[in-house]
């Protein structure tokens, strides 16, 4: 009986002197951290879609904190969040410029041909792993929603096997983007400008085959355009926005209609 109690009473001491020395390293191994990035932490919008280009809400605080980093990056949160950080700090709010998703395709099921039937998973990227998806234009929206299911916001869908983004919902977040097997969704300030809505490169003649929405490397909004701000490069209508004067006569003459006029003020 005596070893028993022996045994009992020596693990239980072992047991208080390493609870002990834990307390005790806790206490000085303690990593002392600036409260501020817990408060701005708090602040953010939590959605840890990293459109700040740091890793998460929490990653962002800190080197908001510790490095210096701007205030405004966080575009899901807008100017009240640049607002409510940048008091934290005691430093003046920049503005927050504000970005939607666009959709760099124009070629949904009325446009585009199909160059088969595909039946395997039901995603934009098993679909661009089987000979780069059903549709003869391997350039375009695959059309499964890839980028709809990573939306927050619910500001993307599916039309006529086309992505399609409500610019009043989205809140810049680039989640869709990061989706987005065929790197077609970029992010704008907002349908204000001119864009070449397309990104097949080849020759005219073979897109015209796929695509009756696609850039078939006319150049007649090159030659139309009095900035000299189009340009043909790769097969593909290329805008120099630092000439663009937002005129949108290249997307008046262009023959697909590939190319967006700029949104009336």
């Amino acid at each position: 009986m005596s070893g028993i109690v022996l045994a009992t009473v020596s693990v239980s001491a072992i047991g208080i002197i390493c609870a002990a020395m834990l307390a005790v390293a806790s206490k000085v191994m303690a990593v002392q951290t600036d409260e501020r990035v817990d408060n701005i932490t708090e602040i953010l919008p939590g959605a840890n879609c990293g459109a700040c280009g740091y890793p998460g809400c929490s990653g962002y605080a800190e080197a908001i904190v510790n490095d210096g980093a701007e205030t405004n990056l966080c575009t899901p949160g807008g100017p009240e969040v640049s607002k409510a950080v940048s008091s934290i700090l005691g430093v003046e709010a920049a503005d927050v410029v504000a970005q939607v998703a666009a959709v760099c395709c124009r070629g949904d099921d009325t446009a585009r041909q199909c160059k088969m039937e595909y039946s395997g998973i039901e995603t934009c990227v098993a679909a661009k792993l089987f000979f780069g998806g059903q549709n003869a234009c391997t350039f375009g929206c695959l059309g499964f929603g890839d980028c709809a299911a990573v939306c927050p916001q619910d500001a993307i869908c599916i039309e006529n096997g086309l992505a399609r983004v409500d610019a009043r919902a989205c809140i810049g977040c680039k989640l869709c983007v990061k989706a987005c097997p065929n790197d077609i969704i970029y992010m704008e300030s907002g349908p204000d400008a001119v864009a070449v809505l397309c990104r097949n490169t080849e020759k005219g003649a073979s897109v015209r085959k796929k695509c009756a929405s696609g850039c078939i490397a006319c150049t007649k909004c090159v030659k139309e355009c009095a900035a000299g701000a189009v340009s043909m490069v790769d097969n593909l209508a290329r805008i120099d926005y630092g000439k663009c004067t937002n005129c949108g006569a290249c997307a008046d003459v262009c023959m697909t209609k590939c190319i967006r006029g700029a949104a009336p003020v």
